[in-house]
């Protein structure tokens, strides 16, 4: 079921054009063909409007929302985290451990509800394991100059300082899974 928007025709992430309907009704239409839980994956590099889109999407579903800046195990922590999906958040236990950001360190456990609804969204999030254990992947592109005068805009120098630590690792995640050939439908923001 891929779908895909054409690049010239970029998408308000902010779901003014109806996005997060129209995912929701791909989302639930494909957690009833499988019968299954409904699981949802938005990933995208950083700017791109997961989060924006996440939770309009878990609002429209009366989905739980795993936010993976919660999840990464610091600055360094994108595949970690990627493969915390699949090993805690999804399967058993069903939750994951909060990064504190300000003690830059692991904190308390979060539990998940294992028969609800779930939105998972960040950089990471589709990959080749999660995918077969996801109702839609969803994966999220825009340009670089709009991801980051969206990024810095939302999380300011503390992010801009980060910018290419970050943006190595997002590279080094789209080389290994191209997620973006993994998604059921990718959209421009």
């Amino acid at each position: 079921m891929r779908e895909s928007v054409d690049p010239a025709d970029p998408v308000d992430p902010s779901g003014g054009d109806g996005l997060a309907a129209g995912v929701t009704a791909a989302a639930a239409g494909a957690a009833a063909a499988s019968g299954g839980r409904l699981v949802v994956l938005v990933d995208g590099r950083s700017g791109t409007g997961k989060t924006t889109l996440g939770d309009q999407l878990a609002q429209l579903l009366g989905a739980q929302v795993v936010h993976l800046d919660d999840v990464y195990p610091g600055w360094d922590g994108l595949r970690a985290a990627a493969d915390a999906v699949v090993r805690d958040v999804l399967g058993p236990p069903s939750g994951y451990r909060r990064w504190d950001w300000v003690a830059d360190g692991p904190a308390e456990w979060t539990a998940v509800d294992p028969d609800l609804p779930i939105v998972i969204e960040g950089c990471g999030a589709v990959s080749r394991a999660s995918v077969p254990l996801a109702s839609l992947a969803v994966w999220l592109e825009a340009d670089d100059a709009v991801r980051w005068d969206r990024a810095i805009g939302r999380d300011g120098d503390t992010f801009a300082r980060e910018w290419d630590r970050w943006a190595a690792q997002e590279q080094d995640f789209i080389a290994a899974e191209d997620p973006a050939s993994l998604a059921d439908v990718v959209l421009r923001t």
